[in-house]
């Protein structure tokens, strides 16, 4: 997600990858898949939850012209300045603002606005952020512990690696990264802040690693799964996804639409389920003679199986081969 587009950077085929590919730029996943399921026409209100580099943002401005809005939102500074610039030619049609996207409810109420048109989310971590080494986000690149989204938040990475319960940091290590290794690397951790806080990322990933035995190459780093189990621990990805979905099919108007990209098995499951569930109408037990639930379909799924990164797509910008994208519409 314009001319410098937000990309989803994961690992190609080598240890030392997460960096690897040269004069990397901005790609954009599934930009036409994910904007065609989202069908903008002009006057329409579209929100775009994960603004990032404003790739999806500018589709949606140009498909809706001349009048459709699109209010963006993205928890970082740093990226709603460059979305700026990628959308200044747009004018007031484009409404940027740092919050996170389960505090729709809230912003629309601030902007006047009782349901839009359309909603965009493109989940994960940004090109932009593994490139920065003062994020923290990288193993590849030294920088201090952080993975904030949000820098104004109190809590980094390093306060939890240092203070967590063992058994709380197996359970995200478990839950977050699915990391089989969870027990091995909570424990690693606890030996090594013994000796001394944690606080850098390249520090961090060596203690990662010391679990793994000394195999030849690996496909991705053996930290991999840890980082990212972290990142979504520190800026509670789950529990935002989670409540937004749900305030996000409230504020579709009938005949809106919503679009979710993911990256992470647990997400995607977690998107499936919300679509599925608010497709269902009654949830009464099979043997009732009659529904007592009153529950309503309030969503048609647009996607039965997601959509993923064509051939061409994936050798162009490799990071879009985890990507899925599901689709629903408000009844």
């Amino acid at each position: 997600m314009g001319s410098e587009p937000k990309q989803k950077k994961t690992l190609a085929n080598s240890p030392n990858s997460e960096l690897s590919t040269p004069n990397l730029i901005h790609i954009t996943v599934l930009l036409h898949e994910a904007v065609d399921l989202l069908a903008p026409r002009s006057g329409g209100v579209y929100v775009d939850g994960t603004l990032g580099g404003g790739g999806h943002a500018a589709e949606l401005l140009k498909r809706s012209a001349p009048d459709g809005v699109v209010i963006g939102l993205d928890q970082d500074l740093q990226a709603l300045a460059r979305a700026r610039e990628v959308l200044a030619p747009y004018g007031n049609r484009a409404v940027l603002l740092q919050r996170n996207f389960r505090d729709l409810p809230a912003v629309l109420a601030e902007l006047g606005y009782d349901a839009v048109d359309g909603i965009m989310l493109d989940l994960g971590v940004s090109w932009f952020h593994l490139r920065t080494p003062e994020r923290g986000f990288s193993f590849m690149l030294d920088g201090p512990l952080d993975m904030r989204m949000d820098q104004s938040m109190p809590q980094t990475a390093a306060d939890l690696v240092n203070t967590l319960p063992v058994a709380e940091l197996v359970r995200i290590f478990r839950e977050y990264g699915e990391e089989d290794k969870a027990v091995a690397i909570a424990r690693a951790i606890e030996r090594a802040r013994t000796r001394g806080p944690i606080t850098g990322t390249v520090q961090f990933a060596g203690i990662v690693a010391s679990v793994f035995p000394p195999y030849p190459p690996r496909r991705i780093h053996p930290a991999t799964k840890t980082f990212q189990a972290l990142r979504i621990a520190v800026n509670d990805e789950i529990g935002a996804l989670r409540e937004g979905l749900q305030h996000m099919i409230r504020a579709l108007r009938p005949g809106g639409r919503i679009a979710v990209i993911s990256f992470h098995s647990l997400e995607d499951r977690i998107i499936k389920q919300a679509f599925v569930a608010g497709a269902t109408a009654c949830i009464c037990p099979p043997k009732l003679p009659q529904c007592g639930c009153g529950k309503v379909a309030e969503l048609r799924v647009l996607t039965k199986r997601p959509v993923i990164a064509g051939p061409d797509e994936v050798d162009r910008n490799p990071a879009s081969r985890s990507a899925k994208l599901r689709g629903a519409e408000k009844l």
